[in-house]
């Protein structure tokens, strides 16, 4: 597997020896000194060009960065159904070697109104002095922002309200949904949650990373392990425990948020939908009407 030394090399020395690349920079994970190194780090490398057109019109010269696995295009089918011309392209690639590049093409006129948004950038080459100066990179782009308390409100109301909808989900052997409805609605609740509550003991200095990939580091052991048990199969006791195990650790780090931010938690939201949840999970099959 090629080292990171190698791998810079390569870019630049590819954009050196081609005059349509005229600056070369580089962002993500790679870029930022407070991200746990790992192989599987990939390469965000953006390539700043001329133009985008000979590029596009032949793929192959791609190869010059090694023998690929696999490699996704996502501006794809919107350049090919556009009839405006494009200022951007990106290329996901995995090789042999087990490196992963994501390689964007972009013209300089794009370069000039993104290159100064992220702080997770590092320039590598430029052969006109074209890129902007920036300060060195960190993700100070990516820390918690501390929340308003109707934000904090609307977090909390809607992590407990949306909770009936995987209770009745589950009742009508609706997997599909209910799960749905836990990972892709109850879940950003948690976790923005978390976030916060992981802002609230560092002083909002830091990020959990991206889908909350740091939780592991910066939640108290015992909240984490709450987290885990979040987790269930399909069977139906080992999903309503872990919808539980959820409602037990929103309570934790809510009230977490609200002591370090003087906030007031809507307890008496929590109380009637835990009512509500035990009910619907003792609730017969052939159930003709739901008595609270």
């Amino acid at each position: 597997m090629r080292n990171e030394k190698d791998m810079t090399s390569l870019f630049k020395s590819v954009a050196q020896r081609d005059e349509r690349i005229r600056a070369v920079y580089m962002n993500g994970s790679k870029t930022n000194p407070s991200a746990p190194k790992d192989i599987f780090q990939d390469y965000d490398i953006v390539y700043v060009v001329s133009e985008l057109t000979s590029f596009l019109s032949d793929s192959q010269w791609l190869e010059i960065f090694g023998e690929i696995l696999m490699k996704q295009e996502p501006d794809k089918l919107a350049y090919l159904e556009s009839k405006e011309q494009i200022n951007s392209y990106g290329y996901l690639m995995l090789f042999h070697d087990g490196n992963r590049i994501d390689l964007r093409l972009q013209t300089i006129a794009d370069m000039q109104h993104t290159y100064t948004k992220d702080s997770l950038t590092v320039p590598i080459l430029d052969k006109d002095s074209i890129l902007p100066a920036i300060p060195p990179a960190s993700d100070r782009d990516y820390h918690v922002e501390e929340p308003t308390e109707s934000a904090y409100y609307a977090c909390t109301n809607n992590f407990w309200w949306c909770l009936q909808n995987v209770a009745k989900g589950i009742w009508r052997s609706e997997l599909p949904y209910a799960k749905q409805m836990f990972e892709q609605v109850i879940r950003p609740c948690l976790d923005e949650m978390a976030a916060w509550q992981i802002g609230c003991t560092n002083d909002f200095q830091v990020s959990p990373g991206k889908m909350g990939k740091y939780f592991n580091i910066y939640l108290p052991n015992d909240y984490w392990q709450l987290y885990e048990s979040t987790y269930s199969s399909g069977e139906t006791e080992a999903f309503w425990n872990s919808i539980f195990a959820a409602c037990t650790l929103f309570r934790l780090l809510a009230l977490d948020v609200a002591s370090h931010l003087s906030f007031s938690y809507a307890e008496e939201e929590e109380t009637a939908m835990l009512y509500y949840l035990r009910s619907v999970q003792d609730l017969p099959k052939d159930a003709s009407a739901i008595l609270l």
